[in-house]
């Protein structure tokens, strides 16, 4: 870790504060689950990917390359904070890739979790369009 602190598996602390839970956030492509999933393998974590729990009229408008507004978005950021904060009250601490690009966004992901840490992903447009080029996404066109 970066930040001064160290990490072995099965924990990881941020100054004092014992972290129980990590969002991996960042525009499509950034690398949020491969991040993600080598993050929580090396901590010995859950992981989970947020597009898991997108509701199914969330998945059709995306596919249709409609864009999500914050009413479509409600719903699902309860849901990921609620994962998180049952993750964290069973002692299962979790890793969960979510774009997250809103603060007011990370602010929900975060509600009544003082152990949760976001990481940050990003890259130049030219590296994330070459990923979304090569990339074959569910249900997320490059677009």
């Amino acid at each position: 870790m970066t930040d001064g602190s160290s990490a072995k598996a099965g924990s990881a602390r941020a100054g004092d504060a014992q972290v129980k839970a990590i969002v991996v956030m960042g525009v499509s492509g950034c690398g949020k689950s491969t991040v993600g999933q080598t993050l929580a393998r090396r901590l010995g974590w859950r992981f989970a990917d947020g597009d898991d729990f997108h509701p199914p009229a969330n998945v059709e408008k995306m596919r249709a390359g409609i864009p999500l507004d914050d009413d479509d978005r409600a719903p699902w950021l309860a849901r990921l904070n609620e994962t998180m904060r049952e993750a964290v009250a069973r002692d299962e601490p979790l890793v969960l890739a979510c774009s997250a690009l809103r603060q007011r966004y990370r602010e929900r992901l975060a509600e009544g979790l003082p152990q949760l840490r976001i990481v940050h992903l990003a890259g130049s447009i030219e590296l994330i369009g070459a990923r979304l080029a090569a990339r074959n996404h569910s249900y997320m066109p490059p677009s």
